[in-house]
């Protein structure tokens, strides 16, 4: 297919265009979202919520109970960008919450952060996908590329200083690649955003940690460089 420059140049800028856009279901369907893409990069946020909370963009708006559209502050310095909303999240439309969600409240306040209020301290939170997979299950490439513009569209709203990425799923979706939590651990990733060249770090996601404690230590290492890495970006 074809795909307009602007939004080929964006894609590919952020790491998104070349993962997503080969795992497309058919050529039709991507030239169907050009437009919509185009549209959802043009609202603010009350248009952009709105726009969340209707989606039938895949099946997943048929199965959902309601969208997870995210959290936080909106001019956060921090963003942080998880999977897809589980059980719990899709029961409150919040992304984070349950017993993953505690620990991840706990991390934030390890280094002085929080989900709450509009400080320099408040976070955003928001996942790759907008509803829950049934069962849980990992998100298929077709419901990422209809959810991409959504995403996107909030990483340019908040204008970050620093993401942080939580799960190999999201950091694969994010940076476009097929690389190991790992692997992309303790090293400085950057997307575009708007013209910026934007830090991204990578850390395990709260629901592994539940399950395999002895790498709550690498995150908290994550987290420490994270701080460092925002440090450098806020100051520079």
């Amino acid at each position: 297919m074809t795909l307009d420059p602007r939004r080929q140049r964006l894609w590919t800028a952020m790491g998104l265009g070349p993962v997503w856009q080969a795992r497309t279901p058919s050529t039709a369907h991507a030239a169907a979202d050009e437009p919509r893409a185009d549209r959802i990069a043009r609202l603010e946020w009350d248009a952009l919520v709105a726009e969340v909370a209707q989606c039938r963009a895949c099946p997943l708006g048929e199965t959902r109970r309601q969208a997870v559209f995210g959290v936080g502050h909106r001019h956060a310095e921090w963003m942080l960008v998880g999977e897809a909303p589980g059980a719990e999240e899709d029961a409150r439309g919040e992304p984070f919450v349950g017993q993953a969600g505690k620990l991840l409240d706990n991390m934030l306040a390890s280094i002085g952060l929080t989900r709450a209020g509009a400080t320099p301290q408040s976070v955003f939170i928001a996942n790759v996908l907008k509803c829950r997979p049934p069962g849980n299950r990992n998100p298929e490439p077709a419901e990422v590329a209809r959810c991409e513009p959504f995403l996107r569209r909030q990483v340019e709203l908040v204008e970050p200083k620093l993401v942080l990425v939580m799960g190999r799923f999201a950091a694969q979706a994010l940076l476009g690649t097929d690389a190991s939590i790992a692997s992309l651990r303790g090293q400085v990733h950057r997307i575009d955003v708007a013209g910026r060249r934007v830090p991204v770090v990578v850390t395990y996601h709260p629901a592994y940690l539940l399950r395999n404690l002895a790498d709550k230590a690498k995150s908290w290492a994550d987290l420490c460089f994270a701080r460092d890495v925002h440090a450098r970006a806020a100051a520079g």
